[in-house]
């Protein structure tokens, strides 16, 4: 058997950009045959996968996934290079069950799904970024993909009582926020969750904004376009949309939590959208 040295380990990967143990065990199993081992990793979709990396991946969708008792969830982008792969079907299982196996274990090796896509596609595809919420305390985890898989939410609401959360108000609550999120795009739950150099900034803008009013107007008017900005970002602040905006979503909680005889607590959510990674 031929001696698989580093260098030729490193000149099989210079060749195919393939990974350091995949470009190892073809040239094993080819004998130290590197053109044979750049055919092994091709056929194997290896050397094809690592090439499409260097092809940006812009088009995508978003997945989720919530394990059994809704205690557990999962939020994930998935990048390709088309919006005809991100609707085809076998792509979307793909989608699903990375976020399935992510779900159940935040460090589950997923290349080899990819790697396999990429071969299946002809196109790169990508894991842009995931994250993974655990309810602390009593509470469920809940989830919403919107139409075309381009936004997707995930959210924490807790209650006092477990039993709460087997009643259909609070299930039709939570089915509610992930609307919410999904089409509000709040930055945080509540004022106190937002950076306070966010808040900073934008105190500074509305003061510069009105620097020729009269003095004693100014401090009033800062306040004024604050108290507007916190209704924009803040998901408790936010016009409840299913209420066109007659109430505040906290509004709408507080009255639910009152029905019920709770305290419910929105306390946190993430927000998806295809794209995002790409402007971070």
């Amino acid at each position: 058997m031929a001696d698989v040295t580093l260098s030729l380990i490193a000149k099989l990967r210079e060749m195919t950009n393939a990974g350091m143990m995949d470009c190892k065990k073809a040239l094993v199993e080819t004998n130290g045959d590197l053109q044979a081992a750049v055919d092994v990793l091709r056929k194997r979709g290896r050397a094809s996968a690592a090439k499409k990396a260097f092809r940006e991946a812009r088009e995508g969708v978003i997945v989720q996934h919530i394990l059994p008792g809704a205690r557990v969830g999962v939020l994930a982008e998935i990048n390709c290079e088309t919006d005809f792969v991100a609707k085809n079907e076998g792509f979307r299982a793909f989608c699903d069950g990375v976020a399935k196996a992510l779900a159940n274990d935040p460090q589950a090796d997923v290349e080899p799904l990819r790697v396999e896509q990429v071969a299946k596609t002809g196109e790169n595809v990508r894991l842009a970024r995931f994250q993974r919420l655990e309810v602390t305390g009593n509470g469920i985890i809940a989830g919403y993909i919107h139409t075309g898989a381009k936004i997707g939410v995930l959210v924490e609401v807790g209650a006092g009582r477990p039993a709460t959360i087997e009643t259909e108000g609070f299930k039709q609550l939570v089915r509610d926020l992930t609307l919410q999120i999904a089409a509000a795009n709040p930055l945080a739950v509540s004022r106190d969750q937002l950076d306070p150099a966010m808040v900073v900034k934008e105190r500074e803008i509305g003061a510069e904004q009105v620097k020729n009013k009269p003095p004693q107007a100014i401090a009033k008017i800062v306040e004024g376009k604050l108290e507007k900005f916190f209704q924009t970002v803040c998901l408790v602040d936010q016009g409840f949309v299913k209420k066109n905006g007659e109430i505040t979503v906290g509004e709408h909680v507080a009255a639910v939590a009152k029905q019920l005889g709770e305290q419910i607590v929105i306390r946190r959510f993430l927000r998806f959208q295809v794209g995002e990674s790409f402007a971070a």
